[in-house]
């Protein structure tokens, strides 16, 4: 029997499914598939140094960055004569961090290679929050201080955080409002599993707030390697204070 039509919305409305297809298949080239990387550290860079990390021509460069601009990966800025991309948004990098969990291990041949991988393992950012060893270890200081307690539904991709009473007076103390960050249009606070370190790090709009307060603090800085995060010894000290444990140094400078 036909269903009224008053009983439903029209079908072209009504989502079915998503086309994982399409952005795949982005993603599946190499070549976008270093430009993507390159970019998931959060810092708008421009197509020739995109061409230079993937290895290709300018007029090469042009072509693949067309594609991901049309396909909603990337987006451009405009300064001037030049033109800088970075991912749409976190949710680009959400992807390419989940695919990174489900995808082979690039091979280590170099030593230059070897101390980029220790250098991530250790610290990092996720697109805009704190990844690594370190960023597992905030999620760890944080539950264990029961500053946070998490709402699992049954599988970590469904994890969600509470800020607790104690938890907002130490993010207060440590420069954040707990209130202002629940305002943002992202989702509060989750969990990423770690490609790394096959644990969970903290993300969501408070990880973002949290870890854009440690570079303010000057605590955490950008390392030498792409990505990577390095700890000052100030930082250290700062981050053992707030939210206790012991803290990686990451990345130091040869």
């Amino acid at each position: 029997m036909p269903v009224p039509a008053h009983d439903s919305a029209p079908y072209d409305s009504v989502p079915y499914d998503t086309d994982i297809a399409q952005a795949a298949a982005l993603m599946a080239d190499p070549t976008r598939a270093a430009m993507l990387r390159a970019l998931l550290a959060d810092r708008p860079l421009a197509a020739g140094e995109l061409a230079r990390l993937a290895g290709v021509s300018a007029a090469t460069a042009s072509f693949h960055l067309a594609k991901l601009l049309d396909g909603n990966m990337i987006v451009v800025a405009r300064q001037g004569r030049h033109r800088y991309y970075r991912l749409a948004g976190h949710e680009v990098a959400t992807a390419l961090e989940a695919i990174g969990l489900i995808s082979p291990a690039l091979p280590v041949r170099t030593l230059r290679q070897s101390r980029e991988a220790a250098a991530l393992a250790q610290a990092r950012t996720c697109y805009d929050h704190l990844a690594g060893r370190a960023g597992v270890g905030l999620l760890d200081a944080l539950l264990r201080s029961k500053s946070l307690y998490g709402t699992d539904r049954g599988d970590s991709a469904s994890t969600r955080f509470v800020v607790t009473g104690a938890g907002a007076r130490t993010l207060a103390s440590f420069g954040l409002n707990v209130t202002e960050i629940r305002r943002s249009r992202r989702h509060f606070a989750g969990e990423c599993i770690d490609w790394t370190q096959r644990r969970g790090h903290l993300n969501g709009a408070l990880a973002a707030a949290i870890t854009a307060r440690l570079f303010e603090l000057g605590w955490i800085a950008r390392g030498v390697r792409r990505r990577s995060v390095l700890i000052s010894a100030a930082g250290a000290a700062g981050l053992a204070d707030t939210f206790g444990q012991c803290w990686p140094r990451g990345d130091e400078p040869e």
